[in-house]
């Protein structure tokens, strides 16, 4: 009796064999999004227009190469290895502008002394500056804008 049973459900059922005739029957079909998706994919498409940048140049900042140098103020005194940095020339020990060229740092008291600090580099400087809030012909023009 078992083994009639078995018998049977070996052979395909009448659902699965109609089944299997319409995956047949569907398999070589495409939906018709899917023609003109795939049609409009191998057309070749027009190129994009040519377009100047998006910022209008007055609004453009240059890089860093495009400069001489990068100049930022620095109200409180300044500890390098366990001792504050005072000018060589009046003695000042704060309110200084700090100015970074060539891969050089530079301090600048408010008298005018400048001193080249070695303690000090441009990753340095690059992590305490804040962005730039205008460029400037010469070094001149630069400290009136900073009130040197």
């Amino acid at each position: 009796m078992f083994h009639r049973i078995r018998r049977r459900a070996k052979a395909p059922s009448e659902l699965q064999r109609q089944h299997h005739e319409a995956h047949v029957r569907l398999t070589d079909q495409v939906p018709a999004e899917v023609a003109q998706v795939r049609a409009a994919a191998q057309q070749p498409c027009e190129p994009a227009p040519g377009v100047d940048d998006f910022l209008p140049t007055e609004l453009r900042v240059p890089s860093h190469d495009q400069l001489d140098g990068r100049v930022m103020p620095w109200p409180q005194p300044i500890v390098l290895d366990g001792e504050v940095v005072v000018c060589a020339g009046c003695g000042a020990y704060r309110d200084w502008l700090i100015i970074s060229s060539r891969d050089q740092i530079w301090m600048r008291c408010h008298q005018g002394h400048q001193q080249h600090e070695t303690r000090l580099d441009t990753t340095w400087y690059n992590r305490h500056a804040g962005p730039a809030d205008a460029t400037h012909a010469s070094f001149e023009d630069c400290l009136r804008h900073l009130g040197h």
